[in-house]
């Protein structure tokens, strides 16, 4: 990306550093504030990242919901102060970039697979005891 060294400079003061690391794929929590009339509250935007677009201080990302049956996207601006936190719910295992695939898919056939990690599985398979396999009795053979 070939941009002025002065460019780059402003934009960098804009940007966030709070932020955690997103991939499409995770199941994320979006506290956005919401402005209505004079107050502000906190929403929430619970979904799947299902794209992201780099750019320095204009990067965003998409979450995707579905809410009564109806599929929701929104784009959120990854840099603005709107935005009070992002929390990372699960990690997803995913091949692409862009699962714009997912807006075809409904009910078990959208989900993801959660990335898994090494540390977690290890521990719970060495810490559970093996109980010994009980042997089956020997079945009796009816006399005819």
């Amino acid at each position: 990306m070939s941009q002025n060294p002065l460019l780059r400079e402003i934009e960098s003061t804009f940007r966030r550093t709070d932020l955690p690391e997103l991939r499409s794929g995770d199941s994320v929590r979006v506290h956005t504030l919401i402005k209505e009339g004079d107050k502000e509250r906190v929403q929430v935007f619970e979904g799947v990242v299902i794209g992201q677009h780099r750019g320095g201080s204009r990067a965003s990302f998409t979450v995707r919901k579905i809410s009564y049956g109806v599929g929701v996207e929104r784009i959120f601006p990854l840099h603005t102060s709107r935005i009070e936190k992002i929390e990372v719910l699960s990690q997803g295992q995913v091949r692409r970039a862009r699962l714009n695939y997912l807006r075809g898919l409904q009910g078990k056939a959208a989900r993801i697979k959660t990335e898994e990690t090494s540390s977690s599985s290890s521990s719970s398979s060495s810490s559970a005891p093996q109980a010994p396999a009980a042997a089956a009795p020997a079945a009796a053979t009816p006399a005819s």
